[in-house]
């Protein structure tokens, strides 16, 4: 039987311009995601200590603006950059930074694919749950080029995502771990939803290819975070 053919960018954003609510937790995170807590934590710590004096963020697909805000806890007065596929997700984002930061608060409603970023302008790049959404190899290495130009030099990416692996043996243990997981948080109907979503919208890949890209792209790193499962948190740096 042949894959289902993948969501369009314009699906995609439609889907998300009704789930501004679910994802608007900063304490909880997405839930479908595991360890989404730990990782909004883990993330602002390891930037804030890794990036103290940072006066600038680039949120890349920043839904109603988790990652934003955790960071704003760590280091106030952040000059953000907010960009995402739907409007309703960007002003939900917009109206909680704002409340959060002293400094100036931009959205810009475009895909990542072919965002024109300014460049060396940001001194921390998030990208949470954005990336697994590409498709070819070509559109990885544009959407790293386009984040290494954008960060000043020591600038750092951090991201969070949905990750594949390359042994099939791999993959299916994982998979299947997830598959429980979400079978105990919402049971067996909720399971199968959230599957039909990764297999409509999702390409994920695995952490070697992302890693060989950003390298190519010239980051330094990159180093894993954290990882359970099929999700992972890592970060690279701009020399």
């Amino acid at each position: 039987m042949n894959a289902p053919e993948k969501s369009d960018v314009e699906e995609i954003r439609r889907r998300f311009d009704g789930e501004v609510e679910r994802f608007s937790s900063i304490e909880t995170g997405q839930t479908s995601t595991m360890d989404a807590a730990l990782v909004l934590d883990l993330v602002a710590d390891s930037a804030a200590r890794t990036n103290p004096s940072a006066t600038g963020i680039l949120d890349i697909g920043c839904g109603a603006g988790n990652f934003t805000l955790k960071m704003l806890r760590k280091i106030g007065g952040l000059d953000c950059t907010l960009v995402d596929l739907s409007a309703p997700m960007l002003e939900r984002a917009r109206e909680r930074v704002s409340r959060e930061t002293s400094g100036r608060v931009e959205t810009i409603q475009d895909d990542i694919r072919t965002i024109a970023l300014p460049e060396a302008a940001y001194d921390l790049c998030v990208a949470a749950a954005v990336l697994h959404h590409l498709r070819e190899p070509a559109e990885w290495r544009t959407v790293f080029a386009a984040i290494f130009r954008s960060l000043r030099p020591k600038g750092t990416l951090w991201v969070a995502d949905l990750v594949s692996h390359e042994s099939p043996a791999l993959q299916g243990v994982q998979w299947e771990r997830y598959r429980q997981y979400l079978i105990g948080l919402g049971g067996e109907d909720y399971q199968r939803k959230v599957f039909r979503y990764v297999e409509r919208e999702d390409t994920p890949r695995s952490l070697g290819f992302q890693f060989a890209l950003l390298t190519a792209a010239g980051f330094d790193g990159p180093e894993v975070l954290h990882k359970n499962g099929v999700f992972a948190a890592y970060c690279a740096t701009r020399p």
